[in-house]
């Protein structure tokens, strides 16, 4: 397969797949990893040298996925707030190593997160991909045929029982308002990036079946305001078993990439000490 080869030694699409963020990437067999974003596919091969081969020219790759895998930023920079005697986030940094935050669409995450509300990551797979399939553009690929994640007018346009084909439950009525929102007008998700992250949590609120849980999901994967941290359950036991409550306040500015070792590591790991 031809294609781009990126050579960085802080990069992991296997660790990104895994670290609960993007519901659309996944690990397809040892050393390739596919997602579907932007309307587009794209396959990562991790070479045995350590390189990683994408399914795309070196244009595409500069012109999109270098931003949408924050590849400008230095990574190792917010590792290194870790304070020297946090034991526990040394570690979950260590394991982590290679995760990066996403710059994903604010609508996907916007719907996805609102899909995300009491389930498992297998779950919220299961469910964003029943809904793309079911509503999503068909996108042709030499790996076989995807389907980007639909558009608002498709979801407004649903029935509800179209919507509760795709395992939404009791979320079926809030994504079709979300959806609605947008295609009326009542929510323009471009002109949120503008606002400040306080402000921008506050507009996400005011829709339906938006918590404060899902509102920082969005801000964080959706906006990329990586002071942000979202807290679910892994988080809060992390925070209240760790930490005692309360993050160190020399994690303020990155808390949302620092959450997301933290996170990760728990999650897979569980919150040994």
């Amino acid at each position: 397969m031809e294609g781009f080869l990126l050579r960085n030694d802080d990069f992991s699409p296997s660790a990104i797949a895994e670290s609960g963020q993007c519901f659309r990437m996944n690990v397809v067999s040892e050393g390739v990893t596919e997602l579907v974003a932007m309307g587009e596919c794209l396959r990562i091969t991790e070479n045995p040298d350590g390189s990683f081969l994408f399914s795309c020219d070196e244009e595409s790759f500069e012109k999109k996925w270098k931003h949408y895998f924050d590849l400008d930023n230095d990574y190792e920079k917010y590792r290194s707030i870790a304070l020297p005697d946090d034991e526990y986030l040394n570690t979950a940094v260590a394991f982590g190593k290679g995760i990066r935050i996403l710059n994903q669409d604010s609508w996907e995450m916007l719907i996805s997160f609102i899909i995300s509300q009491r389930k498992s990551v297998p779950a919220i797979r299961t469910a964003v991909e029943r809904l793309s399939e079911r509503f999503g553009r068909p996108v042709e690929t030499e790996f076989g045929i995807r389907y980007a994640f639909p558009s608002p007018e498709a979801l407004f346009k649903a029935s509800t029982e179209e919507l509760s084909a795709c395992s939404l439950g009791y979320r079926v009525s809030y994504v079709h308002e979300a959806a609605g929102d947008v295609v009326e007008g009542r929510l323009d998700l471009s002109e949120l990036n503008e606002l400040p992250t306080d402000k921008l949590i506050e507009r996400l609120l005011e829709e339906k079946g938006v918590g404060i849980k899902v509102a920082s999901c969005v801000a964080l994967f959706g906006y990329h305001r990586l002071d942000v941290i979202p807290v679910d359950v892994w988080m809060k036991r992390v925070i209240d078993t760790v930490y005692n409550g309360e993050l160190p306040k020399e994690y303020k500015s990155y808390a949302g990439v620092i959450q997301q070792y933290l996170f990760n590591y728990a999650r897979l790991k569980g919150l040994n000490r």
